[in-house]
């Protein structure tokens, strides 16, 4: 059976799709991609289902290959660094891996994630009704645990990309953390307006503290008006809980499902993506907005993911020695210093 093969992984990789909904009054987080927008756009690039099961990328990379058959690929996210076979690719792209060849994502640019997905279907178990990895509690994707050198992922049925490949154009990828928008509460009462506005004003550092459960952020201390606990209530991803040291703390993918600290405010869910693709030591300050202004940016992404995917062909400008050799471009060599 066709499949993907592990030949080297960096910590953090795991199996994500849409994610597990419907059962957090029980206490079972959601999980699925830290990048929603990113994982969509890989699947959607195919002719997936949008939120089909694929790999979640961190900066710790991968490389792998294609076994039993050709595989057809593509890869969104942050500005990877993306080689098929030592030759650059572009970081959004569609291609095919061959039995053999080497897929290698690395930390490049810019992003903390990107997501490879691949045509067909990835042949692992759903675990209510999902296969998204949630390592705390070894639910879902391969095992219930982060990918490991030497895992072999097989896919059935293997299916052939809607485009033969070529860069995907995706231009609301790009999207500098530098304003995460938020709307205001749903605790916002629990703080004075000063320090509302010291959190609006920030500036906020992503801590390298984080994780796929929660961003920390470093600032001003933010004080409460009364006490730091809450009777314990559902939270959301982007919820931003502030506990007693004044420290905002936002809840991202593998969040717990009930929190006890009042949350200041809530990350828009156009704007998740954005602030999960920051790495540790960026810069970022909050803006408020509109219920209005949230739901419209929300229709701008649902609207690009409706419409086709563009892919433009590939064009290489570059070939690496390894390539060159590898096609047998060379026949001989001569010295040109010997008479005759």
């Amino acid at each position: 059976m066709t499949a993907l093969r592990i030949l080297s992984c960096g910590p953090g990789i795991t199996v994500q799709d849409g994610g597990r909904h419907g059962y957090l009054r029980y206490g079972v987080t959601v999980a699925g991609p830290m990048d929603a927008l990113a994982h969509a756009v890989a699947n959607r690039a195919l002719g997936n289902r949008e939120d089909a099961a694929a790999l979640e990328v961190s900066l710790g990379g991968i490389e792998l290959t294609a076994e039993e058959g050709p595989l057809t690929i593509a890869v969104a996210g942050g500005a990877f660094q993306t080689t098929l076979d030592d030759q650059p690719l572009p970081a959004a792209v569609v291609a095919t891996l061959e039995p053999g060849a080497k897929l290698r994502l690395r930390a490049g640019a810019a992003g903390m994630w990107c997501y490879l997905a691949v045509a067909g279907d990835l042949d692992l178990p759903a675990v209510l009704g999902s296969r998204a990895t949630h390592a705390r509690t070894g639910m879902g994707g391969l095992d219930g645990r982060m990918l490991q050198v030497g895992d072999r992922i097989a896919v059935s049925p293997p299916g052939r990309g809607a485009a033969d490949g070529g860069a995907i154009v995706a231009p609301l990828l790009d999207r500098p953390a530098d304003i995460v928008r938020v709307l205001p509460g749903p605790q916002q009462d629990y703080f004075a307006e000063d320090q509302v506005a010291a959190f609006l004003a920030g500036p906020w550092r992503i801590s390298p503290r984080g994780d796929r459960m929660a961003c920390f952020l470093e600032g001003p201390v933010l004080r409460h008006a009364g006490g730091f606990n809450i009777p314990s209530d559902g939270v959301a991803m982007g919820a931003i809980q502030v506990p007693g040291e004044g420290q905002p703390i936002v809840l991202m993918a593998d969040r717990q499902s009930t929190g006890g600290y009042p949350k200041i405010a809530t990350v828009i869910g156009a704007d998740l993506g954005r602030l999960a693709q920051a790495r540790p030591g960026t810069e970022i300050a909050f803006r408020a907005v509109s219920h209005g202004e949230a739901v419209r940016a929300l229709a701008e992404q649902r609207a690009f993911l409706d419409a086709p995917i563009a892919i433009e062909p590939l064009r290489r400008d570059r070939f690496s020695s390894e390539f060159l050799l590898g096609r047998n471009l060379v026949g001989g060599w001569i010295d040109a210093r010997r008479p005759g």
